[in-house]
């Protein structure tokens, strides 16, 4: 190598590690674009222009027999048209993210694409972890699946409320609550009992005098039920896969990753949505942020 294609070559490196600097401080260190210009000494657009060339490292794939754990998240309030989320398929034993997606909605074909890129790389999908979004355990038909038990007292939660004022239910509210403390036949059992109960009342309607027609009287009430009862495959999974080690819930990602990640953005509200994919693309990537 001559002179000076060596020193053009380590001008390069040291420009490149400078930028690395730059977006670590920028995004973990939590400084501010108007802080940076000032430790630098340089202008505002110097720092931003550091920021845009950043890259994110590759990492190599190492192919494997996985568990994985499922979930998407949505940054910021959902109502607005710009919105923007990520679905991120994890590795539960590894607390490795192993692929990502920036979306706008939710889809099962979003779930899929996903899914089959791992396949297609040589990962063998052994259990999923999922939080019961509607078709989303079809596309993982052939694979033990296990539906979060945090996300299914939550679906009951806001259907009853913390407090329901019905007797039916508290005493459904309170059933939802033991999931994870319970077993699959001791939960049925119970949650069948608590239907013999009270399926008079649940089936109990109500005539609307404008319309003429009749609905039932506990609409909330028995969408909480028919959600427990439809899930019930899915609830238990982890036990009767037990050698699979499977989580029960989402929280690796939900509670884990996502908040975390959630934190470090908060503090650069008002990002385009190329740079704010970024920032979020590069979190992910490291090895086991927030185990």
């Amino acid at each position: 190598m001559c002179k000076s294609c060596g020193k053009k070559f380590q001008s390069k490196r040291r420009s490149q590690r400078l930028t690395n600097k730059i977006f670590n401080e920028y995004l973990y260190g939590k400084q501010t674009l108007k802080q940076l210009s000032d430790q630098y000494k340089k202008s505002i657009n110097w720092v931003k222009e550091h920021i845009d060339n950043y890259e994110i490292p590759k990492r190599k794939r190492n192919p494997r027999r996985v568990v994985l754990i499922c979930d998407a998240t949505f940054l910021g309030k959902r109502k607005f048209r710009n919105q923007r989320g990520v679905l991120v398929f994890r590795d539960s034993t590894e607390k490795e993210n192993l692929i990502w997606k920036h979306i706008q909605t939710e889809k099962t074909e979003d779930y899929l694409q996903l899914k089959l890129f791992l396949e297609k790389k040589g990962y063998e999908i052994e259990a999923v972890v999922i939080d019961g979004k509607r078709g989303v355990a079809k596309v993982f038909r052939d694979i033990p699946v296990q539906l979060c038990q945090f996300h299914q007292i939550k679906t009951v939660t806001t259907k009853l409320t913390r407090k329901p004022k019905l007797e039916a239910g508290k005493e459904l509210r309170r059933l939802s609550l033991t999931l994870i403390d319970t077993t699959k036949d001791v939960f049925e059992k119970e949650l069948n009992s608590w239907y013999e109960k009270w399926k008079d009342f649940l089936n109990e309607k109500t005539l609307n005098s404008e319309t003429g027609r009749k609905h039932f009287t506990h609409k909330r009430l028995r969408s909480a039920y028919k959600s427990l009862d439809k899930n019930l495959p899915y609830l238990f999974t982890f036990q009767r896969y037990s050698k699979l080690n499977i989580p029960n819930t989402t929280n690796s990602l939900d509670g884990g990753v996502f908040s975390h990640m959630k934190k470090l953005l908060k503090n650069h509200n008002g990002l385009r949505s190329s740079l704010r994919e970024k920032l979020v693309g590069d979190y992910l990537n490291r090895p086991n942020p927030q185990k």
